[in-house]
């Protein structure tokens, strides 16, 4: 009994040995990197109403007109707006031992003042070279030499499920490590057109951003950015900006003193399980083209609206957000080969990349007369030239101005979409409109393109027999 107890605790100690040898040992890489990684504390100014104690406040919402005098009779004269600084944290990491850095736009936008602290205690004032909204990159440059640098690694090698290491300055303690596996790779977020994010199940908290992630030969392959978060803390999902993304707009940023991004002149959506059907594709996958802009790139090779890219010079596109980051790298005026599916037959286009332009404003429609529903639950009615010109509508279409329960309203449809083909084929008028309705086939898919607020779309629906 005694020698099967043994042999028991032997068995568990040798499998709890092979467990922790089993486990990545990080304390080299930071020993190795945490020099490069810094602090960052900014300075913003805002105004603010400085009052003495026996003050009494100036009453709100009174006319700007106004102001000055109630200011003089509550406060007296000589009183009035003094700046108020107000402080943010953040990381970020030398990139070039010169003295340049990378962190997060949102870290240092708006700021009067940027102090860099080092690992070695020394804190350095940082001038901002300039940021990237749209990436979410800042590049910064401090007067100092032979500095601790990262090294740069290819989040194309990076691997679901690989370990990787955070670190940064979460809620101000500074030189945290953190680590975890990357849970996902090309994640397309809310306002992240342009960025291919990582997703990690790495810690990262308020103050994280703009740090370092490292693989585990101890490069950097991202920016850590953003959580999804209910509580304002770490819950599991971080997102980081892939380092070549960071790096082509920190180039140009150094080299040119702006960010231009490549353009296609398209607007696209994901192809859903019903859309594939409804164009004869065998399973869900491309970008689906909406809207092809007048006189952009893509109008010129040749692309049309319901055509679906399926590859970008050799790059697979699975999904929609995956074609703007690779438009968006493409240097200006260069030619790429766009895989396409047209009616259920594949082909290659030759685009010449054209330069992004400042993003369109969208309208809303105007009022709306009555009318009575057909078949599908709608009432529709023709456009005014005036509803066109608010609405961006060029040629053809028809106006919602009624969804009533049933097909229509299930697809998703509502009162002020503009319907501009069924099933590839364009709407002229009202009547044009009715005229294919009545003639759609029951128990097949049928792909619709609408505008909404100026942005066009595919819904898919059937009709019951």
């Amino acid at each position: 009994m005694f020698n099967k107890f043994v042999n028991s605790l032997w068995f568990l100690m040798l499998m709890t040995s092979v467990a922790f040898a089993q486990l990545p040992d990080f304390t080299e890489m930071v020993k190795n990197n945490g020099d490069a990684v810094v602090n960052i504390s900014t300075t913003q100014k805002a105004p603010e109403l400085m009052m003495d104690s026996d003050q009494q406040q100036i009453p709100q919402d009174i006319p700007p007109e106004l102001e000055d005098f109630f200011r003089h009779f509550f406060q007296g004269p000589g009183r009035g707006y003094v700046p108020r600084e107000t402080n943010s944290l953040g990381s970020g990491f030398v990139i070039s031992n010169d003295g340049y850095i990378l962190t997060n736009h949102h870290v240092v936008n708006n700021a009067s003042e940027i102090v860099v602290k080092l690992k070695d205690r020394r804190e350095l004032l940082a001038k901002l070279v300039g940021s990237d909204e749209s990436t979410d990159v800042a590049l910064l440059k401090v007067d100092a030499s032979d500095l601790p640098v990262v090294q740069i690694g290819s989040p194309e090698q990076l691997q679901v499920g690989e370990w990787v290491l955070a670190i940064g300055t979460p809620f101000g303690f500074e030189q945290s490590v953190t680590a975890g596996i990357v849970s996902a790779k090309g994640r397309s977020l809310p306002d992240g057109n342009y960025v291919p994010f990582i997703q990690t199940d790495v810690a990262i908290n308020p103050g994280n951003s703009g740090g370092p992630l490292f693989n585990m030969r101890g490069q950097v392959v991202g920016i850590n950015s953003q959580i999804y978060s209910r509580s304002g803390g770490y819950m599991g999902l971080s997102f980081a900006i892939p380092i070549d993304v960071a790096m082509n707009v920190a180039e140009q940023i150094k080299t040119k003193g702006k960010v231009s991004r490549g353009w296609l002149g398209v607007q696209i959506q994901d192809v859903t399980r019903q859309l594939a059907e409804s164009f004869g594709m065998d399973r869900p996958h491309g970008a689906l083209v909406a809207k092809v802009v007048p006189g952009g790139p893509a109008e010129k090779a040749g692309l049309q609206v319901g055509d679906i890219i399926v590859e970008f010079d050799d790059h697979v596109i699975e999904t929609s957000g995956e074609l703007p980051p690779i438009v968006g790298m493409t240097p200006v005026d260069e030619k790429a080969t766009l895989k396409i599916i047209r009616q259920g037959d594949k082909e290659d286009l030759i685009v010449k990349i054209g330069l992004l332009p400042a993003q369109a404003v969208q309208l809303t429609p105007s009022s709306m007369p009555e009318i009575t529903v057909n078949r599908l639950g709608l009432g529709v009615v023709d456009l005014t030239e005036e509803q066109r010109e608010q609405l961006q509508v060029e040629k053809y279409g028809v106006l919602v101005q009624k969804v009533s329960k049933g097909i229509a309203l299930d697809a998703g449809i509502q009162p002020g979409d503009v319907i501009l083909r069924v099933q590839n084929a364009p709407v002229k008028d009202v009547a044009d409109f009715n005229r294919i309705v009545a003639k759609l086939p029951a128990d097949k898919s049928i792909a619709m393109l609408i505008q909404r607020n100026g942005s066009p779309v595919f819904l898919a629906f059937k009709i019951d027999k």
